[in-house]
Order: C-alpha cells, then sequence, then structure tokens
C-alpha cells in the first residue's frame, strides 16, 4: 500500500500527479514518516473494525435497496462478508505484500457469491468504494484526533489507498462477470437437458414445473411439435409461444398453440406448419398433431418425426394429419413393405417397361379421383387407353377398382411403395 511496496500497476485512469522535485533523502524521509502515520492509525481502526463495520452497514442499508434486502434476508452472513472485507482493507495498509493474496481471495469469493445471489454488480462495486471511502475517513479522523499535525503525511499515502480500492473494485466485477457467465451457461444448459428429455419422453412429471417455468410455457396447455431438417430453424414465434431446440441433424420446435376449436388455434396451427426456416433449397419441416400438456410432448415429437420422415427429399412441409395413410405406412416399414408385395407382387414381377406404364396409370388414377379422363389427360393418352390398363391391373392383382376395399388395399400400397422403395 506504501509507496516501497505498491503494485507497479495501477487502476486510476486521470491524470498522474506531478512530483515535487525534491532529493532522494528528503523523499525517504517523509515516505518514513507517512507510513509511521499511517500504521498508527490503521492499528487503532483494526481493533475497531465491528464499528467500522456498522458504520458501513448502516450507510448501504440507507443507499441501497439490494443490500437492505441482503441484510433482511440474512444479516449475519453480510455482516460477516462486510468485517471480512474490511479487515482485509485495513490489514493491506500493514503489510501490503503479506496480505495481498488473502485479499484477493476475499474479494474474488464475494464477487462470485454475490453474483449467484443476484445481487447487482452496481450495488456491489458501490459498497466497496464505500467501503474504501469510509476506510479513508477513519484514518483522517484517527490522525485529526491523535496528531492533527500529521495530516498533511497522509497526502503521501493517499494515492495508494485509492489505487488498493480501485484494483479491489476491478477483481470484484471480475469475479462477478465470470460467475455471472458459467450461471448463464449453466442455465442455459439445465433449459436444453429439460427440452431435450422433455423431447425424449423422459422428462420426470416432478421436473415438468420447471420445465414449463424455464422454458416460459404453460404446463398443461396444447402443443405441436415441429421437427426441422437441413436448415436451422429461425424462432420467429413470440416469446412464451414457442421453444427452439436445436439437434445435431434435426432442430425441433415445441409450439403452443390455442384452445381446441379456436380459430386462433388453427391459425396458430398453420403458422406452426408454414415457420420460415432459413431459406435453404432442401429445407424438410415435418408438423405433428397437437397434444395436451408438456407431459405429451414427447408423443408429439415422435409425430413430428413421421411427418418429417414423409416429408419429399426435395423440401417442403408435411402436415401428419394431412397424410395419415402415409403415416401408417412408414410407421411400420415391415408391414407395409408386405402390403407392397402382397397386393402389387404379380405386376412388380412384369418386365420394366411393362410395369412402369401400368404403376404410373394407376399413380394417375388415384391423383385424378377415379376419373380415366383426367388420367389420360396427364399421361397424353385417351380414357379408353387408360381404361384398358387399369384392367389388366385388376386381371393382374386380382383386385377390383370398384370394391372399396380394394382401393384402399392398392392405395397404401402403392404409396408404401413410394415411400418405402428407398
Amino acid at each position: 500500500m506504501h509507496p516501497a511496496a505498491r503494485t507497479r500497476t495501477t487502476f486510476r485512469t486521470g491524470p498522474t500527479p506531478v512530483a515535487q522535485l525534491r532529493s532522494r533523502r528528503i523523499r525517504s524521509l517523509i515516505d518514513a514518516d507517512a507510513l509511521r502515520v499511517l500504521h498508527r492509525s490503521a492499528r487503532i481502526l483494526l481493533d475497531d473494525l465491528p464499528d467500522l463495520t456498522d458504520r458501513l452497514l448502516a450507510v448501504l442499508r440507507e443507499q441501497e435497496p439490494a443490500y437492505r434486502t441482503a441484510l433482511e434476508n440474512d444479516h449475519a452472513a453480510t455482516w460477516q462478508e462486510v468485517y471480512r472485507s474490511l479487515r482485509h482493507s485495513v490489514t493491506s495498509l500493514l503489510d501490503p505484500r503479506g496480505s495481498r493474496e488473502a485479499a484477493h481471495r476475499c474479494t474474488w469469493r464475494i464477487g462470485v457469491a454475490r453474483a449467484e445471489q443476484g445481487l447487482p454488480l452496481d450495488a456491489l462495486l458501490h459498497a466497496f468504494r464505500l467501503g474504501g471511502s469510509l476506510v479513508w475517513q477513519r484514518l483522517v479522523e484517527e490522525t485529526t484526533r491523535a496528531e492533527p499535525e500529521d495530516i498533511r503525511l497522509l497526502v503521501h499515502v493517499a494515492t495508494d489507498v485509492w489505487n488498493f480500492v480501485d484494483e479491489h473494485c476491478t477483481l470484484v466485477a471480475d469475479a462477478y462477470r465470470q460467475a455471472e457467465r458459467q450461471l448463464a451457461w449453466r442455465r442455459e444448459n439445465r433449459v436444453r437437458l429439460l427440452a431435450a428429455a422433455l423431447l425424449d419422453g423422459t422428462s420426470r412429471i416432478a421436473d415438468l414445473p420447471e420445465t414449463a417455468e424455464r422454458l416460459c410455457l404453460p404446463e398443461h396447455g396444447r402443443y405441436v411439435v415441429v421437427a426441422v431438417a437441413g436448415g436451422r430453424q429461425q424462432d420467429t414465434a413470440p416469446r412464451g409461444s414457442a421453444y427452439w431446440h436445436s439437434g445435431v441433424e434435426v432442430d425441433y420446435g415445441i409450439v403452443l398453440v390455442g384452445d381446441e376449436g379456436d380459430e386462433e388455434a388453427d391459425r396458430d396451427l398453420v403458422a406452426a406448419s408454414a415457420l420460415p426456416a432459413d431459406g435453404r433449397a432442401g429445407c424438410r419441416i415435418g408438423v405433428g398433431s397437437v397434444v395436451r400438456g408438456l407431459a405429451a410432448v414427447g408423443d408429439a415429437r415422435r409425430l413430428a418425426d413421421l411427418a418429417l420422415s414423409i416429408s419429399p427429399p426435395e423440401g417442403g412441409t408435411v402436415r401428419l394429419t394431412e397424410h395419415l395413410p402415409e403415416a401408417l405406412v412408414v410407421s411400420c416399414p415391415e408391414l407395409g413393405a408386405t402390403l407392397t408385395e402382397r397386393v402389387l407382387g404379380p405386376l412388380l414381377r412384369l418386365e420394366p417397361a411393362d410395369r412402369d406404364v401400368l404403376l404410373d396409370t394407376l399413380v394417375a388414377w388415384f391423383a385424378c379421383e377415379g376419373s380415366a379422363q383426367r388420367a389420360g389427360g396427364r399421361l397424353y393418352c385417351h380414357r379408353n387407353t387408360v381404361l384398358n390398363r387399369l384392367r389388366r391391373c385388376e386381371q393382374l392383382i386380382g383386385r377390383s377398382l370398384a370394391r372399396p376395399h380394394d382401393v384402399v388395399e392398392i392405395g397404401l400400397a402403392l404409396t408404401a411403395r413410394r415411400l418405402l422403395r428407398g
């Protein structure tokens, strides 16, 4: 703290005082006298630390609402914290080198603890500056009381006292910000873990209230999950209506929708299915069906994955509720493959050229809702040609396009072949 032992690095930014020209011998004598006065007053302060602590806490209670709350919540712990900080400050006046590391550790712990407690950094820095002011004021008071003529000598150590205050303000701010970054990382990681458990369906019932709070979503709302592959999804939904979870290959949005039968809910569903990704070609989006409550989000995620698996490779949005037959096929590929072979097997074993013409005709007929005329227009042939091909298909597979049950089987078999052949 005194000039002979002061650190080479200072933290003040104002103009540097210009030293008076004097001989080395006179300078050393003045320093020795200044140190004698400083040490004499500091020893008195060290014996009077409890009163000094009370005085500082009284000022903090009056000027800093955050410390007023801290004192009301835990007066003893706050008193001890301030007492230890002041003790290290005064001890550093007597033995700067010997007490430096301990003082630094004390200040660092205070910065970390106050960050964890959520005390504002401005309030913490104000407390350190008030503590420095109070120590300096008491040094002046004790010197004035004991030897008034020695007051002038304190000027020679003032810079060192305030450098100490600046140093510890910087240190406590560094500790606070580092702890704050670690806390933010832990909070973000906790949110990711809770969201991942929710999407995986492994979330514990006891964790749902915390999950709802951290994701800013109601525990008992209605939700759809949106799965996005091939492009990073941007969270364009208002805060409190969606949470986006980034994955390795697929991003998931947990989207809150309105009440059933509500027009606004329908608009939300449409918005959820059309949320813009980053505009990359090939971005695929799958929108599951609605579930009730955060506890069911794992089921909603599986439904979104199912919708995503149906979406075309070139990109696009698939809402599961509009593609239920495809979803049924994809949800059990083994049965889909069996159905394809059972229904379309004889047709599939034809020569490729013949097979493809008949399959394309069946697909066009289904796409045109059973209209041979429209199917012919799509295939660039006469409707009679379409009808002849359809009759040949019926003969090969042993089913009739006039029977609803057979139509359902054939339609599902065509869907299974399209979705599963890759």
